[in-house]
Order: C-alpha cells, then sequence, then structure tokens
C-alpha cells in the first residue's frame, strides 16, 4: 500500500478472510482488522476513513468444525470499530465448492449502499441485512432482536431456515422460527427453556432471513456474542 499514500483516497474496500479461516484464527481475527484499519487510516493522516468489507462467503471446503463462524463473528465484531460497514453474502453463492463466488456484482452494489448511506450521506438508504443485537426468554422460547430489521420476511417465501435452539446441555436442535414486528421467536418440541440460539452457523449456511431490501441476516450465536451492528 506503501507506493499509494501520496495519493488522495475516499476509504477502503475489503474481502478477504478464507485463509484466517484455514489458520483457525476465530475471534483472534478481530485484533487484524484493528491494526490493519488502524494502520492504513494513520498513513493517510486520517482516522476517519471509511472502511467497507465483505464477510466471506459460505463454502464447502477444507474448513474445519465451526471456524468459519467463529471468523463471522470476529467480522461482526469489526463493526463496532467507528465508519466500518459489513456486507453479507450467505444468499449470493450458487456453488459451495466455489471459494471464489462468482457474483460480485451484488456484492459490489452492497458495498455501495453503506458508502451511499453513511459517506455520502444518502438518507432512507437500507445498507444493511439485519444484524443480531440480544435475546430475551420467554418461558419456552426465545425472542430474538435485531438492527436493520424493517419488514423482516423470508427470500423465498417459505418458513424461516437455519434457526437452532439449545437448552442447558447445550445440544442444539433445529428451531421453528416465527417473525413478530421487527424481531424473531424461536421454539423447539423437546426444549422446555431454550438457553442459546444461533442461526446459519455452519459452513455451508444459505439461510432465507431479510429486511425490507432484501438484505440477508448475518449468521450469529446468542452466547456472549461479540458482533456489531453498524448503527
Amino acid at each position: 500500500m506503501q507506493p499509494l499514500v501520496p495519493f488522495p483516497i475516499r476509504g477502503f474496500t475489503w474481502y478477504q478472510g478464507e485463509t484466517n479461516v484455514l489458520q483457525k484464527n476465530g475471534l483472534a481475527y478481530l485484533a487484524k482488522m484493528h491494526n490493519l484499519i488502524g494502520g492504513w487510516r494513520k498513513a493517510w493522516g486520517n482516522d476517519q476513513l471509511p472502511f467497507y468489507y465483505v464477510q466471506i462467503a459460505p463454502w464447502e471446503g477444507r474448513y474445519e468444525g465451526d471456524e468459519l463462524c467463529k471468523l463471522w463473528e470476529a467480522q461482526a465484531a469489526t463493526l463496532k470499530i467507528p465508519g466500518t460497514g459489513m456486507v453479507v453474502t450467505t444468499d449470493l453463492v450458487e456453488n459451495m465448492k466455489d471459494i471464489h463466488p462468482k457474483n460480485k456484482l451484488d456484492v459490489g452494489q452492497r458495498l455501495a449502499r453503506w458508502a451511499s448511506a453513511k459517506t455520502y450521506g444518502q438518507s432512507g438508504l437500507v445498507y444493511s441485512g439485519p444484524l443480531f443485537k440480544s435475546a430475551v426468554a420467554e418461558g419456552n422460547r426465545l425472542r430474538l432482536c435485531f438492527a436493520h430489521a424493517a419488514r423482516l420476511a423470508s427470500r423465498d417465501g417459505r418458513p424461516l431456515s437455519e434457526f437452532e435452539v439449545a437448552g442447558a446441555d447445550g445440544k442444539f436442535v433445529p428451531a421453528t422460527a416465527t417473525i413478530e414486528q421487527e424481531t424473531v421467536v424461536v421454539s423447539a418440541a423437546g426444549v422446555a427453556e431454550p438457553k442459546i440460539a444461533r442461526f446459519g452457523w455452519r459452513s455451508i449456511a444459505n439461510p432465507n432471513l431479510v429486511n425490507a431490501a432484501g438484505l440477508p441476516a448475518s449468521p450469529f450465536q446468542t452466547d456472549n456474542w461479540q458482533g456489531g451492528t453498524g448503527e
């Protein structure tokens, strides 16, 4: 990057992280993002430069266990750094065996939404899909609350997919999920008191929860979740 420093710049877009999953960086990736973003901003002498990035796509490859999910959480946590924005791509993968999905047009358009809204001040533009904020226990169900949740819907008109819950034993089972205004209520037969929920928590996630703009929700889990919301 050093040869570019003399030139004016308006901000950055970034799409990377697959190697970090293979290296099992997990939440340690957040520190790398702090260093990257802070270092570039310092190099240009502007600690306000926008940094918009892509949450890496699902992949049916050499990722182990839930390592991809851990990196997704670190990428969501990066939203706590001021001046950042994150694009979700779980709905843009036609071939789960391709680590580099071919649809880059929608990725670019979603990055442009963040820039248009946050950098260039276009009011009223929905710039993010639903991002998890909190979970509230309600007896035999959990109520999940989101940012960017205007008019939640199912992308394909089918029941909401890829929600799971677990009780105190930590054993996850598929959950029934129902939209109630700007929240989603989840429950499962056999789990009398759900303690934890998760969504799209696998390497080939393709869930269908979206908001009014058709932007997808980011995968999450509710146990000490570290993610931000970019609000």
